[in-house]
């Protein structure tokens, strides 16, 4: 991690984390917490397991809240205090069954604001903030959720280990490389191409994520690419 200057005005300066830095350390986490639980590393990683894993990261964790004052499709709260850890909230409208995945993203991206910038309120780095007082607490919309725009760093980070708590990158850069051999192709897949459609559907089954998940996932990691399919099959023999 480095500091470079924050363009958003939320503080002076912010953190900057390269994507295979926060891969490793959201892989770190899952897994030693999957180990410590249950003694072995399996994905998918159940809703359960994600809940207790955030759980012992905040100070509390409540699902099921009505956040319809804090703004148009906000799914997702994180608190943050000086001196002491986060409180998380979760919308009521992620409550039912149906809308599993949309909480299971929504829990690892809060988790994500946990992780990578609780420690710009809990020290009180007011050296830092551009206006002597502490900048308000995410509210993480739906359309923010998996993907945002870089310019909002923060926003975009979470997002960044959303996908990277569900699917970590030593277990999908496996599966992905059993799935090119298997079809025969190198290099990245194009989006538009059937070969990226089996691909998404088997991350999907593998980490138990939406189509828009897996897909998040694997254009960031460079799997898939936003190219015109090209015929690039590995010749045999």
């Amino acid at each position: 991690m480095e500091w470079v200057r924050d363009g958003s005005g939320r503080f002076s300066q912010r953190p900057y984390y390269e994507q295979a830095e926060m891969d490793f350390e959201c892989e770190r986490l899952v897994s030693t917490f999957l180990l410590d639980r249950h003694g072995q590393v399996t994905y998918p990683i159940t809703t359960s397991d994600l809940t207790i894993l955030i759980e012992r990261e905040v100070a509390d964790l409540d699902l099921g809240v009505d956040l319809s004052n804090e703004g148009d499709a906000v799914e997702g709260l994180t608190d943050f205090f000086p001196k002491s850890k986060p409180k998380v909230r979760i919308s009521n409208t992620l409550t039912a069954p149906v809308m599993e995945n949309r909480l299971r993203t929504t829990l690892t991206h809060e988790l994500g604001h946990v992780k990578f910038h609780n420690f710009l309120w809990s020290f009180g780095q007011l050296p830092l903030i551009t206006d002597q007082a502490y900048p308000q607490s995410p509210r993480c919309k739906r359309d923010q959720i998996l993907i945002s725009n870089k310019i909002d760093w923060m926003e975009w980070q979470a997002g960044y280990a959303c996908g990277a708590y569900l699917m970590p990158i030593s277990p999908l850069r496996q599966g992905v490389s059993r799935f090119l051999e298997s079809a025969q192709w190198e290099g990245s897949i194009p989006l538009a191409s059937p070969l990226a459609a089996s691909l998404i559907r088997q991350v999907k089954a593998d980490f138990a994520v939406s189509d828009d998940a897996a897909r998040v996932r694997l254009l960031k990691c460079q799997f898939l690419s936003g190219d015109a399919p090209t015929k690039r099959m590995i010749q045999s023999g």
